[in-house]
């Protein structure tokens, strides 16, 4: 069953959210399992404007984790962080804040069409999500991963559909039972039965993704920083196996250097030689007592 409208929705809060995942359930019965795999996926947010595509810039091909880490960086060393100190700075200083030559030149590209006033970040928010897209992957730089985790987190589109994102793509060739990781283009072509809440699809899937791998898929709304500066724990069950294994092989190895002690004593090969030593000596004294005799 297909959910059409014309109407451009958007998630703006938990509600919204939790609304879009409970009808798209019931127009596509499949995605009740992967509901109750994943559990109730929290709505997923960040500042818009500059700064929020920015950061997402700075996590292109990036782990979570890293580039929380370089964005952590950034945006400590302009606060604000704004178009024109980032249009006005040098290359070499961004450099040595992890970025690479490429998101270097998309970053100072945007901000120069920021400032000339060629492109307004506000106004995407107003557009159909298919239409903003378009707009943003027609600047330097941005491809369309990028511009569907803007639409989505940044401005809340709820039709926005990430079809190239990996961890996406993943959790629908389980979830699905796919013989393969769908491409984009046939991600694309899937999602289109979850129109117009593709963004709430992609949310379920994130939280899919999670439950099954265990590991992230995406940043958490504007968490990037406390993720960088507080890693997230493992299992509980994973520490204690390894304090466990740790706390025997150190109790193996503190065990090991007693039995040579035991086995071969130091004292046992240096009284073979003093044996024939003594016998020399005695050997010596009857022929000192002879000669006195003489």
């Amino acid at each position: 069953m297909l959910i059409r409208s014309d109407m451009t929705l958007y998630l703006n809060t938990q509600a919204d959210l939790d609304r879009a995942i409970a009808g798209l359930i019931v127009a596509d019965p499949a995605l009740a399992v992967i509901a109750e795999i994943a559990g109730p996926p929290a709505l997923r947010r960040r500042t818009p404007g500059f700064a929020g595509l920015a950061a997402i810039i700075c996590g292109q091909q990036l782990s979570t984790h890293a580039a929380a880490a370089i964005w952590k960086r950034v945006s400590e060393a302009f606060d604000p962080f704004h178009h024109e100190r980032v249009r006005l700075v040098r290359a070499d200083r961004l450099a040595r804040l992890g970025l690479s030559a490429a998101k270097i030149k998309t970053l100072k590209a945007l901000a120069r069409e920021i400032a000339a006033e060629r492109l307004d970040l506000d106004v995407l928010g107003q557009q159909e999500a298919d239409l903003a897209h378009t707009a943003l992957t027609a600047l330097h730089g941005i491809g369309p991963w990028t511009a569907d985790i803007y639409l989505l987190f940044c401005l809340g589109h709820g039709d926005a559909w990430p079809n190239g994102d990996l961890a996406v793509q993943e959790a629908m060739r389980i979830g699905l039972d796919l013989e393969a990781r769908p491409s984009a283009r046939e991600a694309a072509a899937i999602a289109e039965r979850w129109r117009p809440w593709r963004g709430a699809a992609a949310h379920l899937w994130w939280a899919y993704y999670h439950a099954v791998k265990r590991r992230e898929g995406i940043l958490p709304s504007d968490a990037a920083n406390s993720i960088a500066s507080k890693p997230r724990p493992r299992p509980a069950a994973v520490p204690r196996a390894t304090r466990g294994a740790a706390k025997a092989a150190a109790k193996t190895a503190s065990q090991r250097p007693a039995k040579p002690r035991t086995k071969a004593p130091p004292k046992t090969p240096p009284k073979a030689p003093l044996k024939p030593r003594s016998k020399a000596v005695h050997a010596v004294k009857p022929d000192t007592r002879t000669q006195r005799k003489k």
